[in-house]
């Protein structure tokens, strides 16, 4: 094969491979995706623009704690209870219950974490031994995924203040010595009036 066959070979590679190009660079130009400006449907979590271009989501913003000497006495604890049948897939209320795929909850109200003997506690909620106090119940029962991540519980959570209140209310119940209720928070006082302002002077007659 002489040098002409051979330079018509090569050309003929050089311009599939331009052509290909030119179609790779027209094609993505085409159907380059377009964010929209403003959400059409917001879902809970999800920060559009994070997942789209790889950035860190916002940070959900911190919820205020519901005033315990306040809203627990006045708590549905039979509405808790009715909620409780979810959390009884997996855990047992009874004292003494056994165990489930979660420990019983029997005393969980502030009972320290992830200190029922042998039971075996991921690493991520081993990590701590505070006290399931009410606050920490309220927080984690909302969300246990994000409040210790890596927690082995799947539970997809309580969004709703009032049933996280009324369930912390009913299994504070089921205690031989439920916890003391604290007392309510003192009220806030009104802030001051401000000072009124002086009464013109009347301009003196010439």
């Amino acid at each position: 094969m002489d040098s002409w066959e051979w330079n018509k070979i090569a050309g003929a590679v050089l311009g599939t491979l331009i052509f290909i190009l030119v179609i790779r660079f027209a094609t993505e130009a085409l159907f380059e995706p377009q964010l929209p400006a403003k959400e059409a449907y917001h879902v809970e979590g999800v920060n559009v623009a994070a997942a789209a271009g790889g950035g860190e989501a916002a940070a959900p913003a911190e919820e205020t704690m519901p005033d315990w000497g306040t809203v627990l006495p006045k708590a549905d604890v039979a509405g808790g209870k009715a909620i409780s049948a979810r959390c009884e897939q997996c855990h047992d209320i009874s004292k003494g219950g056994p165990y489930k795929i979660g420990p019983e909850l029997y005393g969980v109200v502030m009972r320290p974490r992830a200190t029922n003997p042998g039971f075996s506690y991921s690493t991520a909620m081993s990590a701590s031994h505070d006290a399931w106090s009410y606050d920490n119940l309220f927080k984690f029962i909302k969300l246990p995924q994000s409040y210790v991540p890596g927690t082995k519980m799947t539970f997809a959570g309580l969004r709703s203040a009032d049933d996280r209140i009324n369930l912390i209310a009913f299994l504070r119940t089921q205690n031989d010595s439920p916890p003391p209720i604290p007392a309510p928070a003192p009220a806030k006082a009104a802030p001051a009036a401000a000072p009124a302002a002086p009464a013109a002077t009347p301009p003196k007659k010439p």
